[in-house]
């Protein structure tokens, strides 16, 4: 077990200590005891190596709102732990942050093992949503669900015990962090860069699985060259709880014969040589020499800006959703078309752009001039934006208060109307 600073991981070691480092990373919701069964017989061939999520099974509730930050995290646990160089095996979002090591630490990762993963993980949409319930609601509304979507429904009847595990798992967590992953996940696409995954990857997937099926899989195992797929029979979305020995079993096939030789010192390049029995890491590669990079030059008088277009849409997207933003642009025409360019262009790329203010503090402003103007259609889908851009109902409440004593009463009255029914909406959990 470990007392870790706050931007390492919670972790911890089982294993001879001179055996090879075999890595294991937990699903959004889950701690490291996800992977309980699996110990005694990984424990047997390597030293295995478990952590926790930020604000997961009780570790410092330090956020980390992207997959490469969590990556990176995780690097710097094992850097002063002093492991170079590991096999790495991860659920869901345990196998995003595997994804992230291969393709931007690829001297790093000897082999993968792709758990109930995804190139892409739904939509941004959902995560965001589910981020809107947490923030409303807590975590238990998302706890309550949890077995229905991690567990078949004969497994979530047998194992009563295992079912309220899973339940207090998720509502231990911390919902900050927990909104943070989903953040994390919301932005995760790889989808354009699987050829660059260099390393052989074992693709495992529960053959009752909802939540990230066969078909994310099937994406994964054609996009990385050096891929095999595995279908777990009788499995959800958490197959190493629900069929632990069968998960077991191809992770020891997978990391004894597919156990990738360090780069050579001199040449950069792998030798090819037979499996080994036993995998037996070879020193790691030295780090690569630091380039000066170029100094920049100031913008040259009358040059031309950037357009900042594809930077409004990313912002627009992120704020109002994806849903209502290709509504908005599948109806443009001729007619309206160039006015959707103008707001994604200046109002989106521009002013909300602008790093004077956070994107809360700019909701608080929007929604203020929104209710000033009587602009009740435009206040309900910014409603919507101010509670994925971290407003609570409560201070959406004040807001609305607020701006009844510098608006009016009547303009407030109406707005209330509005925002009441797109917040019961959008915080209500669904069944």
């Amino acid at each position: 077990m470990s007392e870790t600073p706050k931007y390492n991981l919670q972790h911890r070691f089982d294993g001879p200590e001179d055996a090879p480092v075999l890595i294991l990373g937990a699903s959004l919701g889950t701690t490291w005891h996800m992977w309980d069964r699996q110990i005694p017989e990984l424990s047997r061939h390597w030293r295995v190596f478990r952590f926790d999520m930020p604000g997961h099974g009780g570790a410092p509730a330090h956020p980390c709102g992207s997959v490469g930050e969590l990556a990176e995290r995780l690097l710097a646990t094992l850097d002063e732990l002093g492991v170079q160089r590991f096999g790495y095996a991860g659920c869901a979002l345990g196998g995003a942050i595997g994804v992230e090591l291969a393709l931007r630490h690829p001297q790093r990762v000897a082999s993968l093992a792709l758990i109930s993963a995804s190139p892409r993980f739904g939509t941004a949409d959902e995560f965001r949503q589910r981020g809107v319930i947490v923030r409303s609601n807590g975590l238990d509304p998302i706890a309550r669900s949890a077995p229905e979507r991690w567990f078949t429904p004969g497994f979530a009847a047998a194992q009563p015990a295992i079912t309220d595990w899973a339940v207090q798992m998720v509502r231990t967590t911390d919902p900050g962090c927990y909104i943070a992953a989903c953040e994390a996940l919301a932005a995760f696409d790889v989808r354009a860069e699987l050829g660059r995954t260099g390393v052989p990857t074992l693709v495992l997937v529960g053959s009752e699985d909802q939540v990230t099926g066969q078909g994310e899989a099937r994406t994964l195992v054609a996009g990385i060259p050096d891929a095999r797929l595995a279908v777990v029979p009788g499995a959800s979305h958490l197959a190493p709880v629900e069929q632990p020995a069968a998960v077991t079993d191809l992770l020891v096939r997978h990391f004894s014969s597919a156990w990738q030789a360090a780069p050579d010192t001199a040449t950069g390049q792998s030798a090819i040589a037979a499996p080994p029995v036993k995998p037996v890491l070879a020193p790691p590669p030295p780090a690569p020499m630091a380039e000066i990079a170029p100094m920049e030059q100031p913008e040259a008088a009358g040059s031309v800006r950037p357009d900042p277009y594809d930077a409004g849409m990313k912002v627009r997207r992120e704020v109002l959703g994806d849903a209502h933003v290709d509504k908005a642009l599948a109806s443009a025409d001729d007619f309206s078309g160039d006015f959707q360019e103008l707001i994604t262009r200046y109002a989106w790329g521009e002013v909300w752009n602008r790093p004077g203010l956070d994107r809360r503090s700019r909701s608080c402003v929007t929604l203020t001039a929104l209710v000033a103007g009587g602009h009740l259609d435009e206040l309900a889908f910014h409603t919507r934006a101010a509670l994925r851009n971290g407003l609570t109902p409560a201070e959406i409440k004040e807001v609305l208060i607020q701006a009844a004593v510098y608006c009016g009463v009547p303009a407030a009255n109406s707005a209330f109307k509005v925002a009441q029914a797109v917040i019961r909406e959008e915080t209500t959990p669904q069944e």
